[in-house]
């Protein structure tokens, strides 16, 4: 088993630095999942790891180890792609076995390993059966299957659900956690969706334009995020944004997004009151927006009078989308909530929960 580390790794494609001065230190037997939009850079990063595109700069080490110059094969890692890439004229047993056998592991070695990778995945029944006669589903654990035998000291996973349904995208991923559990492996794990990075990852590292935007766990990520783009990448629905500007004074301050104004937080004054006049970008989850009727016990509120543009009802919760002068926004309230489209209604932010980043930089001041 082993770590992984990044240091000061940058990968250029002329005048493109896909990866910009990544340093990472990836903890043996950690899930870290690299997540971000499509070109930033993560998929790129993965490549770099598992000696499938040179690095420009930098080092990238697996344990104590620098592989930069080591060929692939040799890197003791096993990569599980989006596409399943089996073999179609071979068996499921066959695909599994097929990288053993180029190394020349004995055939009792290969068959205990490849039935207890089966055994592991549910696809014992499975072995004897060719890739077209599989599910989608199925094939994604024969891929998963074939990496497993390898024994590896790292997996590299690169959107490997990708191609299945949403029904089977959250029984796979489960069955991903399950296995990494088992088999107490680094997993190293690509993917665009926040909803896979949150629900897998021991730690998140978020990335855009090349660069590390964040490392953390999901939670404090969550509650915590570094700058704008992680604030409004992190969430579903995504994190609302208002143009606003600290007004008022040291003994009644408040944060003013034109549209309407909310009391500043207790905790923040201090900060905020230094920012007098100050332009700044407010930040709201769609969780934090909840129907003035049904706002929980003792939480700190500030009312805001909304008009209800659109109601979409979602059984335990009704998402609303409001508007409020020129500012358009979602919150998702109480499926009890009687907002209805073409309605005037109050809403209630929770101010412990508000986010302030500053206008210039997108760094989060609160």
């Amino acid at each position: 088993m082993a770590g992984v580390t990044f240091e000061h790794v940058t990968k250029q494609f002329g005048d493109v630095k896909a990866v910009n001065d990544l340093n990472l230190d990836i903890k043996d037997k950690e899930f870290l999942v690299l997540v971000g939009p499509s070109g930033c850079g993560k998929t790129t990063a993965l490549r770099l790891l598992a000696g499938l595109e040179e690095i420009s700069s930098g080092n990238i080490l697996i344990g104590d180890r620098v592989v930069n110059d080591v060929a692939p094969k040799d890197r003791d890692i096993a990569m599980v792609f989006q596409s399943y890439a089996l073999y179609p004229h071979m068996s499921v047993y066959d695909n599994m076995a097929f990288g053993l056998r180029l190394r020349k592991t004995p055939k009792t070695e290969i068959d205990r390993r490849v039935k207890e990778a089966a055994a592991i995945l549910g696809i014992d029944a499975l072995l004897q059966r060719k890739p077209k006669q599989l599910s989608g589903g199925q094939r994604q654990r024969v891929a998963l299957g074939r990496a497993i035998v390898r024994e590896p000291k790292v997996f590299l996973m690169d959107e490997p659900l990708s191609n299945l349904d949403a029904k089977l995208r959250v029984q796979t991923r489960t069955e991903i956690s399950k296995l990494h559990q088992r088999l107490e492996t680094t997993f190293i794990y690509v993917t665009h969706d926040q909803t896979e990075a949150m629900t897998m990852g021991t730690r998140i590292a978020v990335m855009n334009f090349g660069v590390l935007q964040q490392l953390d766990t999901p939670q404090h990520l969550y509650d915590f995020p570094a700058n704008k783009f992680v604030a409004g990448f992190i969430g579903s629905p995504a994190m609302n944004f208002f143009d606003a500007k600290v007004a008022g004074t040291a003994a009644d301050l408040w944060i003013d997004a034109g549209s309407f104004k909310i009391a500043a937080p207790a905790d923040s004054k201090d900060k905020l009151a230094a920012m007098i006049g100050k332009e700044i970008t407010l930040g709201i989850r769609p969780e934090d927006i909840h129907d003035r009727e049904y706002v929980p016990g003792s939480m700190n509120t500030s009312p805001v009078t909304v008009q209800v543009d659109v109601m979409e009802p979602m059984g335990a919760e009704i998402y609303l989308y409001l508007l409020s002068g020129k500012s358009s926004f979602v919150a998702r309230v109480d499926p009890r909530s009687q907002g209805r489209p073409g309605k005037t209604m109050d809403v209630a932010v929770n101010l412990d929960h508000i986010h302030v980043f500053d206008k210039q930089t997108e760094i989060a001041i609160r």
